[in-house]
């Protein structure tokens, strides 16, 4: 396009002539400074934070279960009980101090863009808050007349915070805090001289965790194969012909986990068994005579076989969750299978740990 002969200036503006064609930076050298500045830093900042997001959506690695014991006792006994405590505080640390800390309650970018870190986090934070439990109720006391451990008793509470809170109390205050009165216990436990807490490595202590260990992994198992939707029968109540429930069912039931829910299911169920994982190696240490005597090591050893499995690195860009036998692959029937088999595995343990 031509323009007509300059044939003067006024102001700043000028006038082209005819032969004079507009060239490629024309346009950017008349557009105002403060609007490239503008544009040139919202890229530079939206770059920043989508790197950012990628490294801290990356899941935190394996650590030596013993190893975290001897550091966190250094010159004390690694006594009874020693090993599963110092795993459970070193699990809540990682939790708090990971790449981007705790990003479940977080309202700032990146971390409000973030859903598959906060739900893995949500799997570990489960697992802790179960173990606490058991550390508080069975591992930590003889009898069930027996007084609670003083500072178990105000450790467990701090760990039910609502995880997704933003304002007091805040989640990340709190688990701290009750990280530390778990640290006071474990000091407390490698005293000799004050035998005032105790670790019961028991038969019946152990099967009291894993049964609730078992639940929580059919109960995974359930929503990560409902990934490809199916007509189940309904046995709610099989095997007690007296049995009765609240209000009636369908006999068969279409079970589904959405198509936008499943992927946190699945990064749910990986931060599940990254903290199961350790806590079951922790225990293999403490449990040991236990499990000798039930001649049951290899039943642990193969259930935390299982779960290594399940921590195998994602390679795929995004979670797939095709049909079943489809074309694409589907991520959480995969997950789902590790699982069931871990679980199953879990039950035939208690059984064993039940026998005399």
């Amino acid at each position: 396009m031509r323009f007509w002969r300059r044939i003067k200036t006024v102001g700043q503006r000028p006038f082209l002539d005819a032969s004079e064609k507009i060239t490629d930076g024309y346009v950017d050298n008349q557009r105002p400074a403060y609007l490239r500045y503008t544009l040139t830093s919202l890229l530079v900042v939206g770059l920043l934070l989508l790197g950012l997001g990628w490294y801290w959506s990356n899941e935190p690695g394996l650590f030596d279960v013993r190893g975290e014991a001897e550091k966190a006792l250094v010159g004390k006994p690694l006594v009874v009980g020693a090993t599963t405590t110092a795993t459970l505080i070193h699990t809540i640390e990682v939790l708090l101090e990971k790449p981007g800390g705790f990003l479940s309650n977080d309202m700032m970018p990146p971390g409000v863009w973030l859903d598959n870190i906060p739900s893995w986090e949500f799997g570990v934070l489960v697992q802790i808050r179960d173990l606490s439990k058991a550390n508080r109720e069975a591992f930590s006391r003889s009898q069930s007349q027996s007084t609670e451990d003083r500072d178990l008793a105000i450790a467990e509470p701090r760990l039910h915070i609502d995880h997704s809170r933003w304002a007091v109390p805040w989640p990340e205050s709190e688990y701290a805090e009750g990280q530390q009165y778990f640290r006071s216990y474990l000091e407390r436990l490698a005293d000799t001289q004050a035998p005032d807490a105790q670790f019961f490595a028991r038969a019946d202590n152990l099967r009291y965790w894993l049964s609730t260990v078992e639940t929580r992994l059919g109960s995974l198992s359930q929503r990560l194969s409902a990934s490809v939707g199916q007509r189940r029968i309904n046995t709610d109540l099989s095997g007690d012909a007296a049995g009765r429930q609240s209000t009636q069912t369908a006999k068969e039931i279409v079970v589904k986990t959405g198509w936008f829910e499943i992927d946190n299911v699945f990064y749910e169920a990986r931060g599940t068994t990254w903290a199961l994982l350790h806590f079951l190696k922790a225990m293999e240490v403490d449990f040991a005579d236990v499990l000798q005597r039930k001649n049951a090591i290899t039943s642990l050893q193969q259930i935390i076989r299982e779960l290594e499995m399940s921590q195998q690195p994602v390679n795929a860009p995004m979670i797939v969750n095709g049909e079943g036998f489809g074309l694409l692959a589907n991520h959480s029937l995969v997950m789902a299978s590790y699982i069931s088999r871990a679980n199953a595995a879990i039950i035939d343990l208690r059984e064993l740990l039940s026998q005399g």
